[in-house]
């Protein structure tokens, strides 16, 4: 039996059989670092903890995305 990870990914729901950090999900959906911020939990998570933070069960992940303008 495996042990499945249900986590929610920008409002939708995914699975995982495995463990994974959140920089190989942000990896696995190619996201460019320098463009957002990564909010884990309802906090800010510091770039620094992204190759460290495994997802756990029901964990909510947020892309915020950075727009400049005037």
């Amino acid at each position: 039996m495996t042990n499945r990870i249900t986590f929610f990914f920008n409002g939708e729901k995914y699975f995982t059989d495995k463990t994974i950090t959140l920089l190989e999900l942000l990896d696995y959906f190619n996201y460019q670092s320098s463009l957002f911020v990564l909010e884990y939990n309802h906090f800010i998570c510091n770039k620094k903890k992204w190759k460290e933070t495994q997802i756990q069960k029901n964990d909510q992940i947020e892309i915020i995305t950075i727009v400049g303008g005037g």
